[in-house]
């Protein structure tokens, strides 16, 4: 197979990296012209994790195996990712809504799915509950958010063949400690605007420190993955 030549590798990242910032900068546009208090911007962010499992499902559906048969291994780890990862995304929105006091029973009354599944259904009911409460213009931007990371999973993940060097175990554990760091830094920079009234000034300081978050997360992950060699 022919080699992807250095200076377009190079190219593709810019782009990648470029639709990333400009992703990350729309709710400076959220703040600053659309009335976006520190409630919405970290509604946001939280409806990235949605793109983010997405994605990883994505990933790990396409991840190269040495042998075919280990292609069914992938039906045991997309529902076990599915079920945890929604039910901790579930709760991390439950909690969004909660500390804004703008929590309602996400659950069906008397008709709770079985067993673990219900983590999903409690996904599915926190996004209901938080896309009724989006304005047009965050549900325009949470599609720009899915639109961004689709860009990296093509640039990176196919065009760059990153599935060669990836592991289906490795890449359902990649999306939490983002998760962490990320949402740490933005739930406490929230509650501390809330708290103040949601000073524009504030909400800025957090939009740019969730995008230098992102920006040095992004290249850490894939600079990573391009130093593997694809010897699978």
């Amino acid at each position: 197979m022919v080699e992807m030549p250095a200076a377009y590798r190079q190219h593709l990242s810019n782009i990648a990296l470029i639709t990333l910032i400009a992703t990350n900068l729309l709710p400076l546009f959220g703040v600053l012209f659309f009335g976006w208090d520190a409630f919405y911007l970290v509604l946001f962010y939280w409806s990235e994790n949605l793109a983010v499992g997405f994605y990883t499902i994505l990933k790990i559906a396409l991840v190269k195996v040495p042998h075919p048969i280990e292609h069914l291994g992938k039906l045991f780890v997309i529902p076990f990712f599915t079920i945890h990862y929604g039910g901790f995304v579930g709760v991390h929105g439950l909690f969004i809504l909660a500390m804004f006091k703008r929590s309602a029973d996400p659950m069906p009354h008397g008709n709770t799915w079985p067993c673990f599944l219900v983590f999903v259904q409690l996904l599915i009911g926190v996004i209901h509950r938080a896309y009724s409460l989006m304005t047009p213009n965050m549900r325009i931007a949470m599609l720009a958010l899915f639109v961004s990371h689709g860009v990296s999973f093509v640039q990176n993940y196919l065009l760059k063949k990153e599935y060669a060097v990836s592991k289906a175990d490795r890449i359902m554990g990649e999306p939490y400690p983002r998760i962490f760091v990320m949402h740490v830094a933005i739930l406490f920079g929230g509650f501390i605007s809330a708290a103040l009234g949601s000073p524009i000034g504030v909400l800025v300081i957090l939009v740019m420190l969730k995008t230098v978050i992102d920006v040095k997360m992004h290249l850490r992950e894939h600079q990573k993955k391009a130093s593997i060699p694809q010897n699978r």
